[in-house]
């Protein structure tokens, strides 16, 4: 399988454009410590040709002209991307779908609670003649008929800010956020760019994969609430901390994964200064920092 990271940063990408914390602020002084990302999604292709894309973010456009893979190719209109798979009704991995909306055919999987939001409102600009929607159950492998099998799994969570009531069940298992395992048939890895609670049942699912992509939102549980730029914690947002007693460093330490990379990176994170001390401790930990156009081959 050959896996492209198309974007590497959480909603807003890096920096983000109405921001001026510390890490932004470097960006915005064109600092060469940090790399400017877009918002998370990778391809995944089995034959170098077809093309899965989990998440479509709003940077989508963006992305698929700085990824030659990605092309058109032929006359008329054409394009690789076969099908996309959602991970959750979150805006920055559904926002993207409207890029697609041009006559295009492709298959949208995911799960019931989150097709919902992609049958409903501005996305009704999808044309269901050509756009073949799947619902994708838990547990239960897929095939993507692009070579690829996809196998979601409920991780602790939450509903999308903008479904959220008055009372949020965070760190629920549900439809509502997933993780998913993709296989060739041959070989498999993990993406799981969003989780609340790294519980032992997640500990178990990774455990002894050859490569896992997971939530790297915030260094620190009181990151954003520390900067001044939010009252809710990363808990709060449905992300666990790459720090802490209950940090994915810790909690993920002892589990045999070949290769571990972080994704779904937030502009507040300083593991994006490529020299911190906080990009130090993840790099000793074994983990890589993910970027726009990274590749990985398995």
């Amino acid at each position: 399988m050959r896996i492209l990271v198309l974007g590497s940063a959480a909603g807003g990408g890096f920096p983000q454009w109405n921001c001026r914390c510390p890490v932004c602020q470097l960006a915005w002084s064109g600092d060469q410590r940090v790399k400017p990302r877009s918002q998370s999604s990778l391809a995944i292709s089995a034959d170098g040709e077809r093309w899965l894309l989990l998440n479509a973010s709003p940077d989508l456009r963006q992305q698929i002209i700085a990824s030659m893979c990605l092309h058109p190719r032929g006359a008329k209109r054409h394009s690789p991307i076969g099908a996309v798979f959602v991970t959750n009704a979150d805006v920055d991995h559904l926002a993207g779908l409207l890029t697609l909306r041009e006559q295009q055919p492709f298959m949208l999987f995911g799960s019931r609670a989150t097709l919902a939001q992609t049958g409903a409102g501005i996305f009704g600009v999808l044309n269901k003649d050509l756009v073949d929607t799947r619902v994708a159950e838990l547990d239960v492998s897929v095939d993507t008929g692009l070579g690829i099998f996809v196998t979601p799994f409920a991780v602790p969570g939450k509903v999308p800010l903008y479904l959220e009531g008055a009372n949020v069940a965070v760190g629920a298992e549900s439809e509502a956020t997933v993780g998913v395992e993709l296989s060739d048939g041959a070989k498999s890895f993990f993406y799981v760019p969003g989780c609340a609670e790294i519980n032992e049942g997640v500990r178990k699912r990774l455990a002894g994969a050859a490569l896992v992509f997971f939530d790297g939102t915030t260094f620190t549980d009181d990151e954003m609430v520390n900067l001044g730029l939010s009252k809710k914690t990363a808990w709060r947002m449905g992300h666990v901390a790459m720090s802490g007693e209950k940090g994915s460093l810790e909690r993920l330490a002892s589990c045999a994964i070949g290769r571990k990379i972080y994704v779904h990176i937030n502009n507040t994170n300083p593991v994006l200064i490529e020299d911190s001390p906080q990009r130090a401790a993840v790099e000793r930990a074994g983990w890589d920092v993910a970027y726009d156009g990274m590749e990985i081959c398995l």
